[in-house]
């Protein structure tokens, strides 16, 4: 019968307690601990330690018991069809994809709340099933990532637009690039031979996600008392993910991060695609967007946005055409984006606002030929020392994305003059 190791927990937590309140009581009152206090914290301390030795002691016993049981039961158990197939055991394929069972997600989510110090030998080498170092960094369940990528969607504005895959692992996902197009047919008699094209070139490119980490800090009681604390972190790294995100799909280098649209670069938009005709050299003008809108070829105008920054957005709702009227079109249905000639604006606040010569301003084009890679191995590794003075724990992310234009022509930028 499995020994219940609830009561020593709670002796031993109210020992470790009683500790806690002496130096509490010290530092409030800005003095060290007398003599008597030091004698009764260090023998909480010493009582709380006879406790763990006991509580290890019982789970180890648990522990023992269960494996005894589970060997016993397999020993007649015929395969299942699966593990026929695969040559992999139930237990084989757990150790292998931990992350991926609904019991690791149940401790994932309680490691959340309540950390892993509660948890017994078994609920640790479970939870340990998810990463390769067993403890620090843990894999977040594939259910947690997918979550978390939805609620960055709706707070990224490019990932609302673009075209989204995910790959497992850190595999990269290449792409065919048609690096020169076919030249015109060309007219000849009934029994003419067609010429044999000689200028179709196709390339490769190819996205990796790379790593991004960012921390977040969240208090002790919110985490405890709420049923959703789960909810709360997977909200909190989205914000703070979809920051950086952003930023990296406006203006990223391409270097170990996304290539942004407003990056020139042969592998991504080049300078081929830049409009600064008619544009001055602090300001786009009327006739300076036009020239950027009839560049795009008309088969892209069905998808086609705009995305710059709210300051750009501020010069162009002053702007009047030659028969004064404004060049923005206020939306008619309550949620819609406003137009510019007639396609729809996405504000960003990582996009471009300087105003001075030859800086780009504007990016209009067909966002599904951007396209955004994303890692489902996902790694929390959740901090309960570092911020214990503050009644807080510390959560450090590190999630793989990548992104980049794959179709130059869908995009034409606005640059000044």
């Amino acid at each position: 019968m499995a020994i219940d190791t609830r009561e020593m927990r709670e002796n031993r937590h109210k020992l470790l307690l009683t500790a806690r309140e002496l130096l509490d009581k010290a530092d409030a009152e800005k003095r060290t601990l007398t003599a008597e206090e030091k004698t009764n914290q260090e023998k909480a301390l010493a009582d709380s330690e006879e406790w763990r030795e006991k509580i290890d002691a019982a789970e180890k016993r648990n522990d023992l018991d269960r494996q005894i049981a589970e060997a016993a039961l397999s020993q007649d158990k015929p395969k299942t069809d699966e593990e026929n197939r695969t040559g992999e055991t139930n237990e084989e394929r757990t150790l292998s994809r931990g992350w991926e069972t609904q019991q690791y997600r149940t401790l994932w989510s309680r490691s959340i709340s309540e950390g892993t110090r509660r948890f017994s030998n078994e609920e640790h080498r479970q939870l340990s099933a998810g990463t390769a170092n067993e403890g620090g960094y843990l894999y977040a369940p594939e259910t947690f990532v997918n979550e978390l990528i939805k609620n960055v969607t709706d707070m990224t504005l490019i990932r609302g637009v673009a075209r989204q895959f995910s790959v497992a692992g850190a595999d990269s996902l290449g792409f065919p690039v048609l690096t020169n197009r076919m030249a015109a047919a060309a007219w000849t008699s009934e029994l003419g031979t067609p010429s044999t094209d000689s200028t179709l070139d196709f390339g490769k490119r190819e996205l990796r996600p790379n790593p991004a980490t960012k921390e977040i800090v969240v208090s002790k009681v919110l985490l405890r008392k709420t049923p959703m604390a789960e909810q709360i972190v997977r909200e909190e790294l989205a914000r703070v993910m979809a920051e950086g995100m952003e930023n990296g799909y406006m203006t990223g280098t391409g270097a170990q991060q996304p290539l942004g649209v407003f990056t020139a670069s042969g592998n991504g938009i080049s300078t081929d695609r830049d409009v600064s005709t008619g544009n001055t050299t602090s300001s786009p003008t009327p006739d300076g967007l036009k020239n950027a809108l009839y560049t795009l070829k008309a088969s892209y105008w069905n998808n086609a946005v705009w995305i710059m920054h709210r300051n750009t957005m501020l010069l162009l709702a002053k702007m009047k055409d030659g028969n004064g009227r404004y060049l923005l079109q206020d939306s008619i249905v309550q949620g819609e984006p406003m137009q510019l000639l007639g396609k729809p604006i996405l504000l960003s606040e990582y996009a471009p606002s300087a105003y001075t010569t030859g800086l780009y301003v504007a990016v209009l084009g067909d966002f599904s030929n951007y396209w955004i890679v994303d890692s489902l191995d996902m790694e929390v590794l959740q901090l309960r020392e570092l911020y214990a003075r503050n009644n807080k724990d510390c959560f450090i992310v590190r999630m793989m994305s990548d992104g980049a234009p794959v179709r130059e022509e869908a995009f034409v930028r606005v640059k000044l003059g």
